[in-house]
């Protein structure tokens, strides 16, 4: 984390339902945590929560594909309702690409 932390709390009642923006024809959760994985270890991921029968907010899939910051994506929500995004990029330049 090159020297920062996050800090997270349980607490249920706080973690409500956040606003969604319309990304690539999904609407993704304005208030979330992400993640950029290597593509190797998303897709490790995927595959483990898939089996684990976890509901997504956002199935596992290449977002912009085949235009800048294309990249792999999903949503999920945490035991506390918090929205979870891990990312991956086949090509690290394209992380800030608009």
């Amino acid at each position: 984390m090159w020297g920062h932390q996050v800090v997270a709390h349980l607490s249920p009642d706080e973690a409500k339902e956040s606003s969604k923006n319309a990304v690539d024809g999904h609407g993704v959760p304005v208030r979330h945590f992400g993640v950029i994985l290597s593509m190797e270890d998303w897709e490790a991921l995927a595959e483990r929560v898939r089996d684990a029968g976890v509901s997504f907010i956002i199935e596992p899939y290449i977002r912009f594909k085949g235009e800048a910051g294309e990249q792999a994506t999903m949503f999920f929500l945490d035991p506390s309702g918090n929205a979870l995004e891990f990312k991956a990029f086949a090509d690290k330049s394209q992380i800030f690409a608009t």
